[in-house]
C-alpha cells in the first residue's frame, strides 16, 4: 500500500498547488505576479509547482480562504495529481489552517498546508549559515508555530519531512505550549547576547564609512558586491540566496569603507522575520550610504522599489543618503526600444553599443525619479561600474571628510601604515 512506501526528499521532489485570491486590494494582474513569485519561492525550496488556482472574492474567506466550490475544485486536482501540499499566497490564520485541514481530512488525503510566511521561513532555514542567522530563523519559526501549536505538532507527526518541516518541528513532536514559550524565551536571550556582541563589533567600525546594499530579493546585490569588493560572495539566481549579512573592507583612492550585503526584501515579508533579524538589519540602520539595487529587467520593478522603500521607511531609514542602482540593463527587453525617431533622442549616435544605447534610452525616456543619484549598470557584465564607483566615491569623500576633517584628497599616493591597499577598477 502507498502508506508503507518510504519517501526520500533527496530523490523525489515534492509537488504543490498554489492558491490565491483576487480581491479589492489585489487585482488580477497583481495576483498573477504574486503567484509567479510564489512559484519561484517554491522552486527555491525545491518544490515543483503543478498548478495555480485563483478566485475573485471581495476578500479571502474567513474560514477556508477560498469558497466551498473552489476548494472542491482544488481538492479534485490534488487527488488526481497526488499533490503533496497546498501553498497559499497570503498568511493564514490559525483558524483558517484548522478549517482547511479539517476539510482535507474528509477527502482522506494527506496534504501539507503552507502559507507564504511558512514557505519563506523554510527558505531562511535552508539558507542560514551563521549561529546568529540560525537563531533568528528558529525564533521566527517558534513564534509562527506557537498560535498553531496543536495543529502543527499533530500535523507534523504524520509527515515525512520536506518543505515546511525543517527546524524545530520534528524534534519537538510532544512539546506543549509551556515548553515552546520557554524555548522562545531562551532564543530571545541568546539573540540579545549575540546582538550585544554585534553592536560592539559595529561600534568598533565607527571610524569607517559604511555602505549597505539593499533591495528586493534576487536583484543582483551579491553579484554587485563581488564586483565592487573584488571578493567571493555567494550569489545564485534564487530568492534569498543571501540570508547572513556579508561585510567586506574596501579601499578606494585611500578611503577605507565597509561594504555590506544584506538580506533581500520581498512583498509580504513576515513581520516575525523582520523582528528576528533586527541585528542583521541594524547594518542597514547604521549605514552612511545605501545602494538601493533594482532589477530593471523585471516587469514590475517599480512596485519592487515601492516595497523596499516601504520597508526602509518602517525601519526609519527611508531618508538616508541613497544611490538608486538600476541593475541588469543587459537583460532589459531591447526589442521594446525603437531607436529611430526623435522621441528617443539618440538617433544620431549609431556608433553606440547595444548596452550604451539601452542605457541612454533608460536615462532619457524610461525612468523619472526625484532621487538625486541614479546609475544604470550590469553587474554581471561589468557595464557602467566606473560610473557607479565615481558616484559612490563622491558620497564617500563627503562622509569621510566629516569623520577625518584633516584628510587630504590624494594622500592615497603616500602609502598606508594601517595595512590598507587601494584597489583599482
Amino acid at each position: 500500500m502507498k502508506n508503507n512506501v518510504v519517501h526520500s526528499t533527496d530523490e523525489e521532489q515534492e509537488t504543490a498547488v498554489l492558491v490565491a485570491v483576487t480581491s479589492q486590494k489585489q487585482n488580477a494582474e497583481q495576483t498573477a505576479e504574486y503567484l509567479a513569485e510564489l512559484a519561484f519561492l517554491a522552486s527555491t525550496s525545491g518544490v515543483i509547482t503543478l498548478h495555480s488556482f485563483t478566485q475573485n472574492l471581495a476578500k479571502p474567506d474567513n474560514k477556508t480562504y477560498v469558497g466551498k466550490g473552489k476548494f472542491e475544485d482544488i481538492m479534485a486536482y490534488v487527488i488526481e495529481k497526488d499533490v503533496d501540499m497546498l501553498i497559499f499566497d497570503d498568511d493564514l490564520s490559525p483558524s483558517q489552517v484548522r478549517n482547511i485541514e479539517f476539510n482535507i481530512q474528509e477527502y482522506g488525503k494527506e496534504v501539507k498546508v503552507l502559507d507564504r510566511s511558512l514557505l519563506i521561513l523554510n527558505i531562511f532555514a535552508q539558507r542560514a549559515q551563521t549561529v546568529q542567522a540560525r537563531t533568528q530563523v528558529e525564533l521566527a519559526q517558534y513564534q509562527y508555530m506557537l498560535p498553531r501549536l496543536t495543529r502543527m505538532w499533530s500535523h507534523l507527526s504524520k509527515q515525512r519531512g520536506g518543505v515546511g518541516m525543517r527546524g524545530p518541528g520534528e524534534k519537538e513532536l510532544e512539546t506543549d505550549r509551556r515548553i515552546a514559550n520557554d524555548r522562545i524565551a531562551f532564543l530571545k536571550d541568546k539573540l540579545e547576547a549575540i546582538d550585544k556582541q554585534s553592536y560592539t563589533q559595529r561600534k568598533n567600525r565607527d571610524r569607517m564609512v559604511r555602505v549597505s546594499l539593499v533591495g528586493y530579493t534576487n536583484v543582483g546585490k551579491s553579484t554587485l558586491m563581488q564586483k565592487l569588493a573584488k571578493t567571493d560572495v555567494f550569489a545564485e539566481n534564487k530568492l534569498f540566496a543571501t540570508v547572513d549579512s556579508t561585510v567586506r573592507k574596501v579601499v578606494w583612492e585611500g578611503i577605507p569603507f565597509l561594504l555590506t550585503d544584506t538580506v533581500g526584501f520581498i512583498r509580504k515579508l513576515p513581520t516575525l522575520l523582520i523582528e528576528s533579524f533586527k541585528s542583521t538589519l541594524d547594518e542597514v540602520r547604521e549605514a552612511d550610504v545605501l545602494l538601493h539595487v533594482v532589477d530593471i529587467s523585471h516587469p514590475n520593478f517599480e512596485e519592487q522599489i515601492e516595497v523596499v522603500q516601504g520597508i526602509l521607511n518602517e525601519m526609519g531609514v527611508g531618508d538616508k543618503p541613497t544611490i538608486l542602482v538600476f541593475n541588469k540593463i543587459d537583460l532589459f527587453p531591447v526589442e521594446d526600444i525603437f531607436f529611430e525617431g526623435s522621441e528617443v533622442g539618440i538617433d544620431g549616435e549609431p556608433e553606440l553599443s547595444k548596452m550604451d544605447r539601452v542605457t541612454a534610452f533608460l536615462k532619457r525616456t524610461h525612468w523619472k525619479t526625484n532621487t538625486p543619484k541614479t546609475v544604470f549598470i550590469s553587474a554581471e557584465q561589468r557595464s557602467n561600474l566606473a560610473e557607479l564607483r565615481e558616484t559612490i566615491m563622491d558620497m564617500l569623500k563627503d562622509k569621510h571628510m566629516q569623520i577625518f576633517p584633516n584628510w587630504l584628497e590624494g594622500n592615497h599616493l603616500m602609502g598606508h601604515s594601517d595595512g590598507y591597499t587601494p584597489e583599482g577598477e
